[in-house]
Order: structure tokens, then C-alpha cells, then sequence
């Protein structure tokens, strides 16, 4: 099985501790051959450390060329720690920033058996946020695992 990731970099309101146990939880019982993360902080950054703890083979998926100019100071300390442990599909976009980012959540989509959307059912603020990859999902009939960080609920999405 390959499971790929969506989710937010930052919401008020978001226990990160109960995100990174629950995705940890969920990932430990599924038969997984690799997982498909950006990166990004927040949700990303999670999801591949829980993936890399757990023995799993990450792919990062590199939206752009300088997708290192989208991150805090800390945000890229670990981009680079987590990049140095992960394979790498760089998409090379080179247009728009919320394109790229949109193509590469369609891409991480496209490529997964089961997408883990760490989302609190809101709207996207961007193109390209966890809403419009949450719809993708959908509309590609993946199985999507939610785990809502805002109060603390986990169910399977119906597509």
C-alpha cells in the first residue's frame, strides 16, 4: 500500500501532539510500502517523521525549484534533515506557487492507495490547500482516512 498525505502547515487550534500520535497510530497497523509527503511544515512534516520512525520509505514530492523559499527558518531546518532521509520526485513547476502546490497534491493523490487528510473540514485559504486535495481525492475515488486536528475525530471519507 502507498499512502500519501495532506493536511495543514498551521490552524489555531491544532494539538500537533495528537496529530503526530494518531497518525502514528494509524500508520503502524497498515501494510505500507511507502508514503508520499511535500514536506510542508506542519502536516507533512509530521506525517514523514511518523513514516520514518515507523521503518517506512518516504517520497518527497518537491513541488517547485524554490520551494525552499516557502519555509520559516525552523520549517526548512526540517525540510533538509527530513529531505536527506527521503527519495525525491522533484515536479519542477515553474508558474504560479499554488499551481505547483496543487499539482503536487494531485500528484501525491494520483500516485496513493489511501490519502491521510489531517484537515478541519474549512475551505482552502489557497489554491492548493487541503480542501481542494481533499475534493481530488474524492473525485479520484481514494480512500481518505480524516483525522480532523481540531477536535480530535478520525473516520474514512466517503468518496
Amino acid at each position: 500500500m502507498i499512502v500519501g498525505v495532506a493536511g495543514h502547515q498551521k490552524r489555531v487550534g491544532i494539538d500537533w501532539d495528537w496529530v503526530s500520535q494518531a497518525i502514528s497510530t494509524h500508520l503502524s497497523v497498515m501494510p505500507i510500502q511507502k508514503a508520499l509527503s511535500s514536506l510542508a511544515e506542519g502536516t507533512d512534516q509530521v506525517f514523514a517523521d511518523a513514516a520514518i520512525d515507523l521503518g517506512i520509505a518516504v517520497v518527497a514530492i518537491i513541488p517547485l525549484d524554490d520551494y525552499e523559499r516557502f519555509f520559516s527558518q525552523a520549517g526548512l531546518t526540517k525540510y533538509r534533515d527530513l529531505l536527506q532521509q527521503c527519495t525525491q520526485v522533484s515536479l519542477h513547476w515553474s508558474g504560479d506557487p499554488e499551481h505547483a502546490f496543487l499539482n503536487a497534491g494531485r500528484y501525491i493523490v494520483d500516485s496513493c492507495d489511501l490519502l491521510v487528510a489531517v484537515w478541519d473540514g474549512q475551505p482552502a485559504d489557497g489554491l492548493g490547500g487541503t480542501a481542494d486535495i481533499v475534493l481530488y481525492a474524492k473525485e479520484q475515488k481514494r480512500t481518505i482516512l480524516h483525522l480532523n486536528p481540531c477536535d480530535q475525530t478520525v473516520h474514512f471519507l466517503q468518496s
